[in-house]
């Protein structure tokens, strides 16, 4: 929704949202544009309804942005221009929460900027990053970029870096990065009562006690 406030930047897992995802020309939010954005509603955990389109930039695509997107000059030039799918996708997302990968650093501050730009106003939702949930929930893994995140989950990448599929993908990895978070949290050491959190060992997973090293209690996920 539109404001004077920008939303804040929240941390926990919440049933009810709308994963977004932006392709742009470049990573400036200050030169660069948005080619196209999607989202996807959904509630108590499930898919409800998606948004998407392509946009028409006015300028030529980057040869570097179409290497990664795969989105070309031919496939924007009859797609309606960003003053006319902002609204749409400004009246998709409603007051829900925002939830997308890297956001923080990226996609909010081009629709931060797009809603200043055209309407006078910010966008006032509040909002979740996935990176730094995954950074805390996977410290396991030595990248978190969502396709890292999506084959730790054996989710299909194809299609990765268009804007519906990767909302797909992140709302995936969102439920399921919360959904082991939370069990974890509710598993307490047996011998001291701490918090058993996940840990990667020479054999894999494991859970292992919080109070470490004072306590060294470990157990199989």
């Amino acid at each position: 929704m539109l404001g004077n406030k920008r939303g804040n930047h929240l941390r926990d897992y919440v049933a009810d949202y709308t994963v977004f995802d932006l392709e742009t020309t470049g990573i400036r939010p200050d030169y660069d544009v948005i080619i196209e954005i999607s989202a996807v509603k959904v509630t108590n955990g499930r898919v409800a309804d998606t948004f998407s389109s392509l946009i028409n930039p006015g300028r030529r695509i980057p040869y570097g942005a179409t290497a990664v997107n795969g989105i070309s000059d031919e496939m924007v030039a009859d797609e309606p221009e960003l003053k006319l799918v902002f609204p749409k996708f400004i009246e998709f997302i409603g007051e829900d929460i925002l939830v997308g990968h890297n956001i923080h650093s990226f996609d909010m501050k081009f629709i931060w900027k797009a809603a200043e730009e055209l309407f006078g106003q910010t966008v006032s939702n509040d909002y979740i990053d996935t990176l730094p949930m995954a950074r805390r929930c996977l410290p396991q893994l030595s990248h978190h970029k969502l396709v890292d995140l999506a084959a730790y989950y054996g989710i299909s990448t194809a299609g990765a870096h268009r804007a519906l599929k990767d909302c797909m993908m992140n709302q995936q990895c969102f439920e399921r990065m919360a959904k082991e978070n939370i069990t974890d949290s509710l598993k307490l050491c047996p011998r001291c009562g701490s918090e058993l959190r996940r840990r990667n060992g020479r054999y894999g997973e494991f859970l292992g006690c919080s109070g470490f090293p004072a306590c060294r209690y470990t157990q199989n996920c």
